[in-house]
């Protein structure tokens, strides 16, 4: 159940699949549990949602447990999101520097075009919620299948495998690389009669065709050197089933030519047999190419691609449903954490303490364009837990931070439409451009909570933070609050050294100061002459 202040917001009208309405997604809170809850509100132009600490209240979807989001940060004062008649949203702040959106504080009032609310707006409320804002279509839950998301861009998927599945047609499955083909494929052959029957998948793209007809349609014992007994073919193998056949639109023009066969007769004939036999299998392929560019370009066969489309599932990038991002991190995150034991992680953070998993790098990761998708997202799920292991934050390591930084600069949105406000913040346009966006979002607090966690490690601490190494030095630069190793008195220095032996450890948390600029200074006073022996690093 979608709720607006606790409110069951119109069966009816959600039952009729048309009526227009605003969705509040929680994309991150720091108890992580609740990342994915939302509330929904039919379209009634003119009327302004409150948003604050109290309202509205977020269920988890099939849900009837509803809670507001009681963060402490959070003002109870609302900020107001009202929907307009022409389907643009209007925000009303309130107050300064309690609410961004789109990476861009807002201190007064601004309307939102249609376009830019269709995309969905990132909300982060006093930088410790992020919100998307969005416009839906309300209607049934499909059935899941095991998949993992409640976006309108999932839903529309879910409710094509609901419509195919039981058909006896061929589907064709198209969407980017890691999109997540392969499951959608074995949700249509789990929700179909043939479930329990057997599924095979092979990638089309690695049959070589003097192996393909072997490998698709099998042999007959002493068929070629080698064949010492009868092998079953895929096609025989599946039979019954479900054949899923991947990477179509990379494979050679002979393969095509023999699948396009198979499929058009029913029947296969084994090599070096004689006999043709008949095959009853369901045929589901997938593909990230353009095929009718390659029909134009003579790379593929029209009449296998006529065949093969019995009926046709596009399955949308990551970055255009950025709500599922941090409900399929969270779904990663518990696979991985799981297999090494460290499933606390997750678990609410206890008073006072910075959360393992920070909002602002979940921000990061929001704003990343997932050239990779789904299968992107897995492997920085995985990255992130084993990169991050025995430490007290988690830790972005060289590669993913690599990674993430293509999307620093300028997030690209989800629709690739403009997300440009009718008016921008004066102050965003006079930002130095060197500055890192998250920069601005770390307060003085936060910036030594997490050194102290850390015990001055930049590494963990930047983790923490959601932000690279690069940006927490240039923090730590501007902070008045936090000491330099280079700023330290020289005496109180030999003081320190002299009081812990030379432990780096115990004097960097003495000082509170990181351990590395700490052996730079030490070794400096070593090389002077003014320090006995320098410290081992």
């Amino acid at each position: 159940m979608e709720t607006l202040n606790g409110v069951d917001t119109g069966p009816e009208r959600r039952a009729s699949g048309v009526a227009h309405g605003l969705r509040f997604t929680l994309l991150y809170h720091p108890d992580l549990r609740r990342i994915g809850a939302r509330a929904t509100t039919v379209a009634v132009p003119g009327y302004a949602v409150p948003l604050s600490r109290l309202e509205p209240e977020f269920a988890q979807p099939r849900s009837h447990e509803c809670a507001p989001l009681c963060d402490p940060h959070v003002s109870r004062k609302p900020h107001h999101v009202t929907w307009g008649a022409d389907e643009s949203v209007t925000i009303t702040p309130a107050g300064r520097g309690q609410l961004s959106v789109d990476g861009q504080p807002i201190d007064e009032t601004h309307r939102f075009p249609p376009d830019v609310l269709r995309a969905g707006l990132l909300l982060q409320l006093s930088r410790k919620i992020v919100i998307l804002v969005h416009a839906v279509t309300t209607a049934p839950p499909a059935p899941r299948y095991g998949l993992v998301g409640d976006s309108d861009a999932l839903e529309v998927v879910l409710r094509s495998i609901a419509r195919v599945a039981d058909l006896q047609v061929p589907v064709l499955l198209r969407g980017e690389t890691g999109a997540g083909k392969e499951r959608v494929a074995q949700a249509i052959h789990q929700a179909s009669p043939r479930a329990g029957r057997p599924w095979l998948a092979v990638n089309m793209a690695a049959l070589a065709p003097t192996t393909a007809a072997a490998e698709l349609f099998g042999y007959a014992k002493g068929a070629f050197t080698g064949a010492h007994q009868r092998h079953a073919g895929l096609f025989e193998r599946a039979h019954g089933g479900t054949l899923f056949l991947d990477e179509i639109g990379d494979m050679s023009m002979d393969v095509q030519a023999m699948l396009l066969r198979a499929l058009e007769t029913g029947t296969i004939l084994p090599l070096g047999d004689t006999e043709q036999r008949a095959v009853d299998v369901r045929v589901i392929a997938a593909t990230d190419v353009d095929l009718e560019q390659a029909i134009a370009q003579g790379r593929f066969r029209a009449p296998l691609l006529h065949r093969l489309q019995g009926y046709t599932i596009t399955i949308p990038p990551l970055r255009q449903s950025r709500e599922d991002i941090p409900r399929l991190l969270l779904h990663f995150l518990r696979e991985e954490l799981a297999r090494v034991g460290d499933l606390r992680r997750l678990e609410p953070p206890a008073d006072g303490a910075l959360p393992w998993f920070p909002r602002s790098f979940m921000v990061r990761l929001l704003q990343h364009s997932w050239p990779g998708n789904v299968r992107e997202l897995r492997n920085v799920a995985r990255q992130l837990v084993i990169s991050s292991r025995g430490a007290d934050a988690i830790v972005i390591d060289e590669s993913l931070e690599r990674t993430l930084e293509q999307a620093r600069q300028t997030p690209r949105p989800p629709s690739d439409a403009p997300r440009l406000a009718e008016r921008r913040d004066a102050d965003a346009s006079t930002a130095n451009p060197a500055d890192h966006p998250m920069d601005r979002e770390v307060d003085e607090d936060a910036l030594l909570r997490a050194l102290r966690q850390s015990r001055w490690s930049i590494g963990p601490a930047a983790a923490t933070l959601g932000v690279s190494r690069t940006a927490l030095y240039r923090l730590i630069e501007r902070s008045p609050r936090v000491r330099k190793a280079a700023d330290i008195p020289e005496d109180e220095l030999m003081r320190c050294h002299h009081a812990c032996g030379g432990d780096l450890d115990a004097m960097s948390a003495r000082l509170e100061v990181s351990k590395r600029g700490l052996t730079l200074r030490l070794r400096e006073l070593g090389r002077s002459g003014r320090l006995r022996e320098a410290p081992p690093d």
